[in-house]
């Protein structure tokens, strides 16, 4: 049976979605992998984001109350790459949440990271540019506190235990004598500062997990791969700290007809023997909307040749120019004849001093069926 997603947050059905929202950020705290070494945390905390990202959302949450089930929905990510986010999948969405981030050299990080997630489009919307809105889960500026970390009379003020360094020096008796350590001050985690009085949403970080609603253009041409950055739409700092970006990776649903190859499209044509013997005009569908394509098909064409009509591939990225369509020409060669097709082509035949199996007689098939 499928997940109650009110039970994994621990809320009533008639829950709040402040309350949806603070039970999801408790789940997360208790499920991360980062701080919970259960075999089955990681899988326990994507089911739980799995849950917020339907409850949290009105309209999937409307349609999972009357169906209890997303299958058919037409919601969900079904646009939306989130394996990529942080280039390190979902174990890493909270992993700086906890105590915060560490650079290189031991140093404390406080900005906020990169996100990364891919955005599924249909070859005719990159041919066209086009606007979409996406949903994403991120750490973002706590709205209790407003990002300092404070509750009301609180302040910050420098740690006590490390006097503001940001680090303490361990002393242990070994047997081969004394040996002394230096690492990051438990007490506040390495940033030489503590919260007179945290917030009790955010717990002093700043930062808390949210949905976030993006609307993001995207330009007609761009190819697999290609990324659009949205400055300060990623991963909030700590206590105000710098705010990361969002990438957005593009990823393009294989066509049906077209091929693409850089700026070119390539497709298969299927005409008969004639018009290939004596050429035709084609007209097919084109990538644009309602756009028409000419294909002139010389005298002469051979199976597998090529036609290539310049201007009406895909958009060039940033430009008004269109690379070309590429057309596979396939002669297809019909199974059977009517009488007159037959005829007609017999006569070309003599016309061409073609050798050919005459039609052969009743009699000679009848002879095939019993010889097998």
């Amino acid at each position: 049976m499928a997940a109650d997603y009110y039970e994994l947050l621990g809320v009533d059905r008639n829950a709040s979605q402040s309350e949806i929202k603070k039970a999801f950020y408790q789940k997360a705290r208790e499920l991360h992998p980062d701080v919970n070494k259960e075999p089955d945390a990681e899988a326990r905390f994507k089911e739980v984001n799995e849950a917020y990202d339907v409850l949290s959302d009105e309209q999937k949450r409307a349609h999972y109350d009357r169906f209890g089930t997303m299958d058919g929905s037409g919601f969900g990510a079904s646009s939306v790459d989130f394996s990529d986010f942080f280039g390190g999948g979902m174990a890493d969405i909270f992993s700086t949440f906890f105590g915060g981030g560490r650079a290189g050299g031991g140093q404390v990080r406080t900005a906020g990271r990169d996100m990364q997630v891919g955005l599924a489009l249909t070859l005719e919307e990159i041919a066209t540019g086009v606007e979409k809105e996406i949903s994403y889960d991120r750490l973002g500026t706590c709205e209790t506190c407003e990002g300092t970390g404070c509750a009301e009379g609180g302040e910050v003020v420098t740690c006590s235990r490390c006097g503001g360094t940001g680090y303490v020096t361990s002393v242990q008796r070994t047997m081969l004598g004394t040996m002394q350590s230096r690492g990051p001050c438990p007490e506040c985690g390495g940033t030489g500062t503590t919260i007179s009085n945290p917030c009790p949403d955010c717990e002093g970080q700043g930062r808390a997990p949210m949905r976030q609603k993006l609307r993001i253009k995207v330009p007609k041409g761009i190819r697999e791969g290609q990324q659009i950055r949205m400055a300060g739409r990623g991963e909030a700092g700590l206590n105000g700290d710098t705010t990361g970006d969002l990438l957005v990776t593009i990823r393009i649903h294989q066509h049906d007809i077209f091929q693409r190859e850089g700026d070119n499209l390539h497709m298969r044509i299927d005409i008969n023997m004639l018009q290939a013997a004596l050429g035709a005009t084609i007209v097919v569908d084109g990538i644009m909307p309602d756009e028409k394509v000419e294909v002139r098909i010389p005298a002469g064409t051979q199976c597998d040749d090529t036609v290539k009509v310049n201007g009406k591939g895909m958009p060039r990225l940033r430009s008004e120019n269109r690379g070309a369509l590429i057309a596979h020409v396939w002669v297809e060669i019909p199974k059977k004849l009517t009488k007159e097709q037959r005829e007609a082509l017999e006569d070309a035949a003599d016309v061409f001093g073609t050798d050919f199996d005459e039609e052969r007689s009743l009699i000679d098939k009848v002879k095939d069926v019993f010889t097998g």
